[in-house]
């Protein structure tokens, strides 16, 4: 949607993101003098009364919530095309997901994020509604009294902890769900536990506990790698309660968020009472507000914003796993060498094409796929040298898909099984990150590229070398896009 003057009695001043649901926009509140967000339901999703009702309810829910570390719902609105938009709070420092990319944590700074972040949950807990999909992204920074606070937010997939009693709608972030949440159970507090605890695995080792591919694989995950590495040692005391946390079994889980909070303090002892003052420090890289919109032009632009800081290079294999395309399959790829004899593969629509080695030949998927959080059927394909290349160290493949989205992430999905992630070579149109040091010395490429305003395809590849990995990415070719 283009930029609107103003949404309602707002003045906007520009986009700040979107998504598959929803844009949100950085307006100005004339009246109280005061920046903020306004979340908008996309067009597309006007006439669907299911995504429509589940929007209205994030807002319910947050209304719910006397909180400074959940997000506040101010005012609540309608288009004059019949859109809900929802007025909230304007996180100012940018989301856990961005100071991962930027900076990392330290160890009492991961502590003090969580805490917050824990209180925020124990407070909707209190109210009885479920987040259901925390994870950095739906982690935001806001400056208050010239100090960063952490609030929950983006309950899109919230629920009230009477419905989630219930089966429910499979739905989540495959990483960060948990297993009882990707079967489809009935579902307690205790699901939401299980996301913070491996939010914290995240924050305190720098890496994903599990970098699952879809929501299958995160109902039955197997025992994470241990938390303590020689680079970042965590006392042994710290894992034992992340663990209990992330136990499979909700009944072997800590009881309530209040109680793992408590029990992770007492472990981190010295370290999680040591956060500096204050605790973590304003970006002024991060999302600017800009000054007050003049009473002449309320719906005059803010120049662009500050370019972020570069990116860590760890960065991509902690953070990758945080965004939409994390739901989908895992990838890979080829052996090195002498360019080998190559087959030519279409999907079943025609709309994509990819070359690869003549071994590949063995499993080969070309019919449609329905891509996280979306009810339609896209373009796809997979090819490999064994039905199960996407889980199988030293199997070799590639798989194409095609997504509903607008922008380019800030991301790819990681691999924290490598031990490089190469900085990503990012154009106009296109991201790509390639991974070294996998098991059986794969070598995984993931890239992203604008083939059409409001499409996206995703390639993964998984290979021997990277000479190989480059010669099926330049393999890849769109049909019918423009």
């Amino acid at each position: 949607m283009p930029m609107p003057a103003r949404l309602g009695r707002y003045a906007v001043r520009r986009r700040i993101g979107s998504g598959a649901f929803a844009t949100v926009w950085l307006a100005f509140d004339e009246q109280l003098d005061s920046p903020v967000a306004i979340k908008v339901l996309a067009e597309n999703w006007t006439e669907d009364l299911q995504v429509r009702q589940r929007f209205l309810e994030e807002g319910r829910f947050l209304r719910k919530v006397e909180s400074p570390h959940v997000v506040t719902v101010y005012d609540a609105g309608e288009l004059d095309d019949g859109r809900p938009y929802l007025v909230m709070s304007y996180a100012d420092q940018g989301t856990l997901a961005d100071r991962l990319e930027v900076d990392g944590l330290t160890p009492a700074q991961a502590f003090e994020v969580v805490r917050q972040i824990g209180t925020g949950l124990q407070t909707l807990h209190d109210r009885g509604v479920l987040h259901r999909d925390l994870k950095p992204a739906n982690v935001l920074f806001r400056t208050v009294d010239g100090r960063v606070r952490a609030m929950v937010g983006d309950l899109g997939l919230g629920k009230s902890m009477e419905v989630s009693s219930r089966l429910t709608v499979i739905a989540g972030t495959p990483s960060f769900v948990a297993p009882e949440q990707a079967q489809g159970e009935a579902l307690d507090a205790r699901a939401d536990l299980y996301s913070l605890a491996a939010l914290t695995y995240l924050l305190l080792s720098g890496r994903a506990a599990y970098s699952h591919a879809t929501l299958a694989a995160a109902s039955a995950p197997g025992p994470p790698p241990p938390l303590s590495t020689p680079d970042r040692p965590v006392p042994a005391e710290v894992e034992a309660v992340v663990r209990r946390g992330l136990a499979v079994d909700r009944e072997e889980r800590w009881p309530d968020v209040a109680t793992y909070l408590a029990a992770l303090g007492a472990a981190l002892g010295p370290v999680g009472a040591d956060a500096p003052e204050p605790w973590l420090p304003v970006d002024p890289h991060l999302t600017q507000p800009g000054a007050a919109p003049s009473r002449a032009a309320p719906g005059s632009p803010l120049p662009e914003p500050v370019p972020p800081r570069r990116r860590r290079r760890w960065a991509a294999a902690t953070a990758a796993c945080l965004v939409v395309l994390a739901g989908a399959a895992a990838a890979g790829y080829v052996a090195a060498g002498d360019p080998p004899a190559t087959e030519t593969v279409d999907d079943s629509t025609g709309a994509l094409t990819v070359t690869v080695p003549s071994a590949w030949d063995a499993a080969v998927a070309t019919d449609e796929w329905q891509p996280p959080d979306q009810h339609d059927d896209y373009p796809a394909l997979s090819v490999g040298t064994t039905p199960d290349w996407r889980e199988q160290p030293g199997a070799e493949g590639v798989f194409l898909g095609v997504l509903p989205q607008s922008e380019l992430p800030d991301h790819v999905p990681g691999h924290p099984e490598c031990e490089v992630a190469h900085p990503p070579v990012e154009g106009s149109d296109a991201m790509t990150v390639v991974y070294t040091g996998c098991p059986e010395g794969d070598v995984i490429a993931e890239r992203v590229v604008q083939v059409a305003a409001n499409r996206l395809l995703w390639v993964q590849i998984r290979t021997g070398s990277m000479a190989a990995a480059n010669r099926v990415l330049d393999g890849v070719e769109t049909h019918g896009f423009g």
